[in-house]
């Protein structure tokens, strides 16, 4: 049994700010001694993620410690509300200039319901481990490689843009899961040319414009980029786990969109095989759209498209909810018209 009473004062909130300077942004925060300390614009995001993620680190407590501490403010941060639900989180959210940055606490669906947030996976705060960790391979495209695939899309939605493109990043997510501990990371001329990204110059150079990557060489057989979001290089597990993940996220079973589908068909499919679960899933809609990098209603089109191409069987959004759920063909039906959305 929990007091909460015994434990109303601990506060799990952190915020950063990017103050504009004449020699460049400077990154403050109320919580410690930072006060104005100059970063580079380049990677000033980056700065204020990784302050943040130390802050996370150092007052870590136990799961059956953390409150919603959105709840404790009477919900102020989103402007509905259904009430409390799901476990705690660390949620990622950032102000409408990009300048003031918020990591706290908050219950699944507090976080799902406040805008311009993304839960921050616990593997991309976990501090790097002094031994590499050997587990037992598992089941391809089993239930590992989905949690992994959904944070790290996660993770990119709060890092990236909301302007970025879906081919950029289908792209960035191959970078992130097959970098290396030190960010650098290869793709093979055949991987990319399996994505229908290869010679796609204008992707890298939009990663490049937002100084989330930067690219070292460009030559046959494979292009070679640096990733300079320090705050994916702690990422756990190791890289042959994270490897899998980024295959799965190519033919992402058994949602998979047929072959030669737009980016932001790939992407959609791909963030709803990230949340199924045997042949359903469910999301919020806003979810959806924030890991799709795209409004609501695109939502909502793509989603009919993937009913039409009997990749979906059907679904619906609950607008009461804002909750979005699909189901799946049976496996090797053949012949089954697809069914339409219900409103």
């Amino acid at each position: 049994m929990r007091l909460a009473s015994t434990h109303a004062t601990v506060q799990r909130i952190w915020t950063v700010e990017l103050r504009p300077q004449p020699g460049g942004p400077a990154l403050a925060c109320p919580r410690c001694t930072l006060h104005g300390r100059p970063v580079q614009a380049a990677s000033a995001r980056s700065a204020a993620l990784t302050h943040l993620a130390r802050h996370a680190r150092t007052d870590a407590l136990p799961g059956h410690l953390r409150t919603c501490q959105c709840r404790a403010r009477g919900c102020q941060w989103h402007p509905r509300h259904r009430g409390c639900a799901g476990p705690v989180l660390l949620a990622l959210t950032r102000d409408r200039s990009g300048r003031t940055w918020r990591l706290a606490d908050a219950c699944a669906a507090c976080a799902a319901a406040t805008s311009h947030t993304a839960v921050v996976p616990a593997t991309l705060l976990a501090a790097s481990a002094p031994g590499r960790v050997r587990r037992g391979p598992g089941p391809p495209g089993g239930p590992t490689e989905r949690t992994r695939v959904r944070e790290m899309l996660t993770y990119l939605a709060a890092a990236l843009p909301q302007f970025t493109s879906p081919a950029a990043r289908l792209l960035a997510l191959q970078c992130a899961l097959r970098s290396d501990t030190h960010g650098h990371v290869r793709l093979p001329d055949g991987l990319l040319r399996g994505m229908r990204l290869h010679g796609r110059n204008e992707l890298w150079e939009e990663l490049e414009h937002t100084h989330w990557l930067r690219r070292t060489a460009d030559k046959y057989p494979r292009t070679q980029a640096q990733l300079l979001d320090v705050a994916v290089l702690s990422q756990q597990p190791g890289s042959r786990a994270r490897a899998r993940a980024a295959h799965w996220a190519l033919r992402p079973t058994p949602l998979a969109s047929p072959t030669g589908q737009p980016a932001a068909l790939q992407l959609t499919a791909l963030a709803l095989a990230s949340h199924t679960s045997e042949n359903a899933g469910s999301t919020d809609m806003e979810v959806l759209a924030r890991l799709c990098g795209h409004s609501p209603h695109q939502s909502a089109e793509l989603l009919d498209r993937l009913t039409t191409s009997r990749t979906l069987t059907a679904w619906h959004h609950n607008r009461e909810t804002d909750e979005v759920f699909w189901h799946l063909p049976p496996q090797h039906a053949t012949g089954q018209p697809g069914e339409h959305r219900t409103h």
